[in-house]
C-alpha cells in the first residue's frame, strides 16, 4: 500500500492525501509556488529549507491557507498579489 502525501488544507492544517500535492510551500515564509521552482531547489539542495516545506492540492488551498505566491516562479500571480496587498494596506491606513 502506498505512503500517503501530507498536504496542507485550506484551514492550515495539515492530512494525509493518497495524491501527491500540486504546489509545495514554505511555512516561514508562507508562501506557495510550483515544485519546480527554482528558488525553492536551490534552497533543498542547500540543505535549507526541508523542515519548513508544505504541499497544497492546488492553488486555491494555498491561498485560503494564508499563503502567498512566489515572486520567482509564479510573477504573474506575485503580482496580483502584491498589487491586492497594497490596496488592502492603503484602505486599511484611511479608514
Amino acid at each position: 500500500m502506498p505512503q500517503p502525501f501530507t498536504l496542507v488544507g485550506a484551514n492550515g492544517q495539515p492530512y494525509a492525501s493518497a495524491v501527491p500535492g500540486t504546489l509545495g510551500g514554505h511555512r516561514g515564509g508562507k508562501l506557495y509556488g510550483r515544485l519546480d521552482c527554482r528558488a525553492a531547489l536551490q534552497a533543498l539542495a542547500r540543505g535549507g529549507y526541508v523542515r519548513q516545506r508544505v504541499f497544497f492540492a492546488d492553488e486555491a488551498t494555498a491561498v485560503a491557507a494564508g499563503y502567498r505566491p512566489c515572486a520567482v516562479c509564479m510573477p504573474e500571480a506575485y503580482a496580483r498579489w502584491k498589487s491586492e496587498a497594497s490596496s488592502r494596506h492603503v484602505r486599511t491606513r484611511n479608514d
